[in-house]
């Protein structure tokens, strides 16, 4: 059977920090819903293994943050695919929900 989530109801904004929910893990992906307020940032990070990432804008807008301070602009409907070894991170200008899926999952 199929599973639903009800994804703007669920995944919440946080004025502390990045609100984060898991919304799937399996041994294929992994998916995960951050909910960025307007200014919040998460750092720029990479994981020491194989695969990629994508990283859906579904509201708002902000930043793809990479290596050596590059800034690639991202609003709703964007779709941003990378390597997971490559150093990647977000910075909202707006409120910003972003749904990133991770293959295969760290």
């Amino acid at each position: 059977m199929a599973k639903k989530i009800a994804l703007f109801k669920e995944g919440r904004f946080n004025d502390k920090g990045l609100g984060k929910l898991l919304v799937h893990d399996s041994p294929y992906f992994r998916i995960i819903n951050f909910n960025l307020k307007a200014g919040q940032t998460m750092p720029v990070h990479n994981h020491d293994v194989e695969g990629q990432l994508s990283v859906t804008i579904l509201e708002g807008n902000g930043f793809f943050l990479g290596a050596d301070d590059a800034e690639l602009p991202a609003a709703a409907g964007d779709i941003l695919i990378a390597d997971i070894a490559e150093p990647h991170g977000f910075r909202a200008e707006t409120d910003m929900r972003v749904l990133v899926t991770i293959a295969p999952p760290l």
